[in-house]
């Protein structure tokens, strides 16, 4: 019988890659997409195909209210998105977002009985967020195993990020390989409601990028 794991998924490129290669791995994947007062839910209608075309057992959307919080980009519509790479961490970091979210993957996974966690951060081809980084899930593992019934009862928790060393080409490969179909995806931090990309974001920029190193075709629909 098949482990049971939660995957984070955003509907972007890199969580859809990380959802097949758990499946690969024999996991029965149950996904997860937060609704979190993001700028627009192409991307949460993005994870329900691809939680559909990778046959995830499920998937469950749950809801935040990080436009409460504010301070990016990507949550306060006041706050333009950037057209350019800038110095340091973008404004489009949005706080404690990864850490909420694994929280939420970790109380659903103890209620399933899952003790795998997935999550597709990555510290190469990235926008130098502090929580995609080796030390941000070194970290949260150990929070979960101590934090947890289970942990404390010894059925101990392990957070994935297959990702993490990987660059954005390589992972274009790898998801290719699964059987991705990235057309389903969207990534783009100011996408229309069809999921058009801005084609200038630091996203569309890495995302871009990272199809023309990998040798694949860009399906992405582009606005410029």
């Amino acid at each position: 019988m098949s482990k049971k794991a939660v995957i984070l998924l955003s509907g972007g490129l890199d969580s859809a890659t990380v959802l097949a290669m758990a499946r690969a791995q024999g996991c029965a994947c149950y996904a997860l997409a937060v609704s979190y007062g993001q700028r627009h839910v192409a991307e949460l209608k993005a994870a329900q195909r691809v939680a559909a075309a990778l046959g995830a057992e499920r998937l469950q959307t749950m809801h935040v209210n990080l436009d409460a919080v504010g301070g990016s980009a990507l949550t306060d519509r006041s706050i333009a998105v950037p057209e350019s790479l800038g110095e340091g961490i973008p404004v489009t970091y949005v706080p404690a977002r990864n850490t909420l979210f694994l929280s939420l993957a970790l109380g659903w996974a103890e209620v399933l009985g899952a003790q795998d966690l997935f999550i597709g951060v990555n510290a190469v081809d990235y926008s130098g967020y502090p929580d995609c980084r080796p030390e941000f899930i070194r970290a949260f593992e150990a929070l979960a195993n101590v934090a947890t019934k289970a942990g404390v009862e010894g059925r101990a928790f392990r957070v994935h990020a297959p990702l993490l060393t990987m660059s954005k080409a390589d992972i274009i490969r790898e998801g290719t390989r699964l059987g991705v179909d990235y057309a389903l995806t969207v990534s783009c931090y100011q996408a229309d409601e069809a999921g058009t990309a801005c084609g200038v974001c630091d996203s569309c920029r890495l995302r871009a990028a990272g199809f023309a190193e990998a040798g694949v075709a860009d399906p992405t629909p582009y606005r410029r």
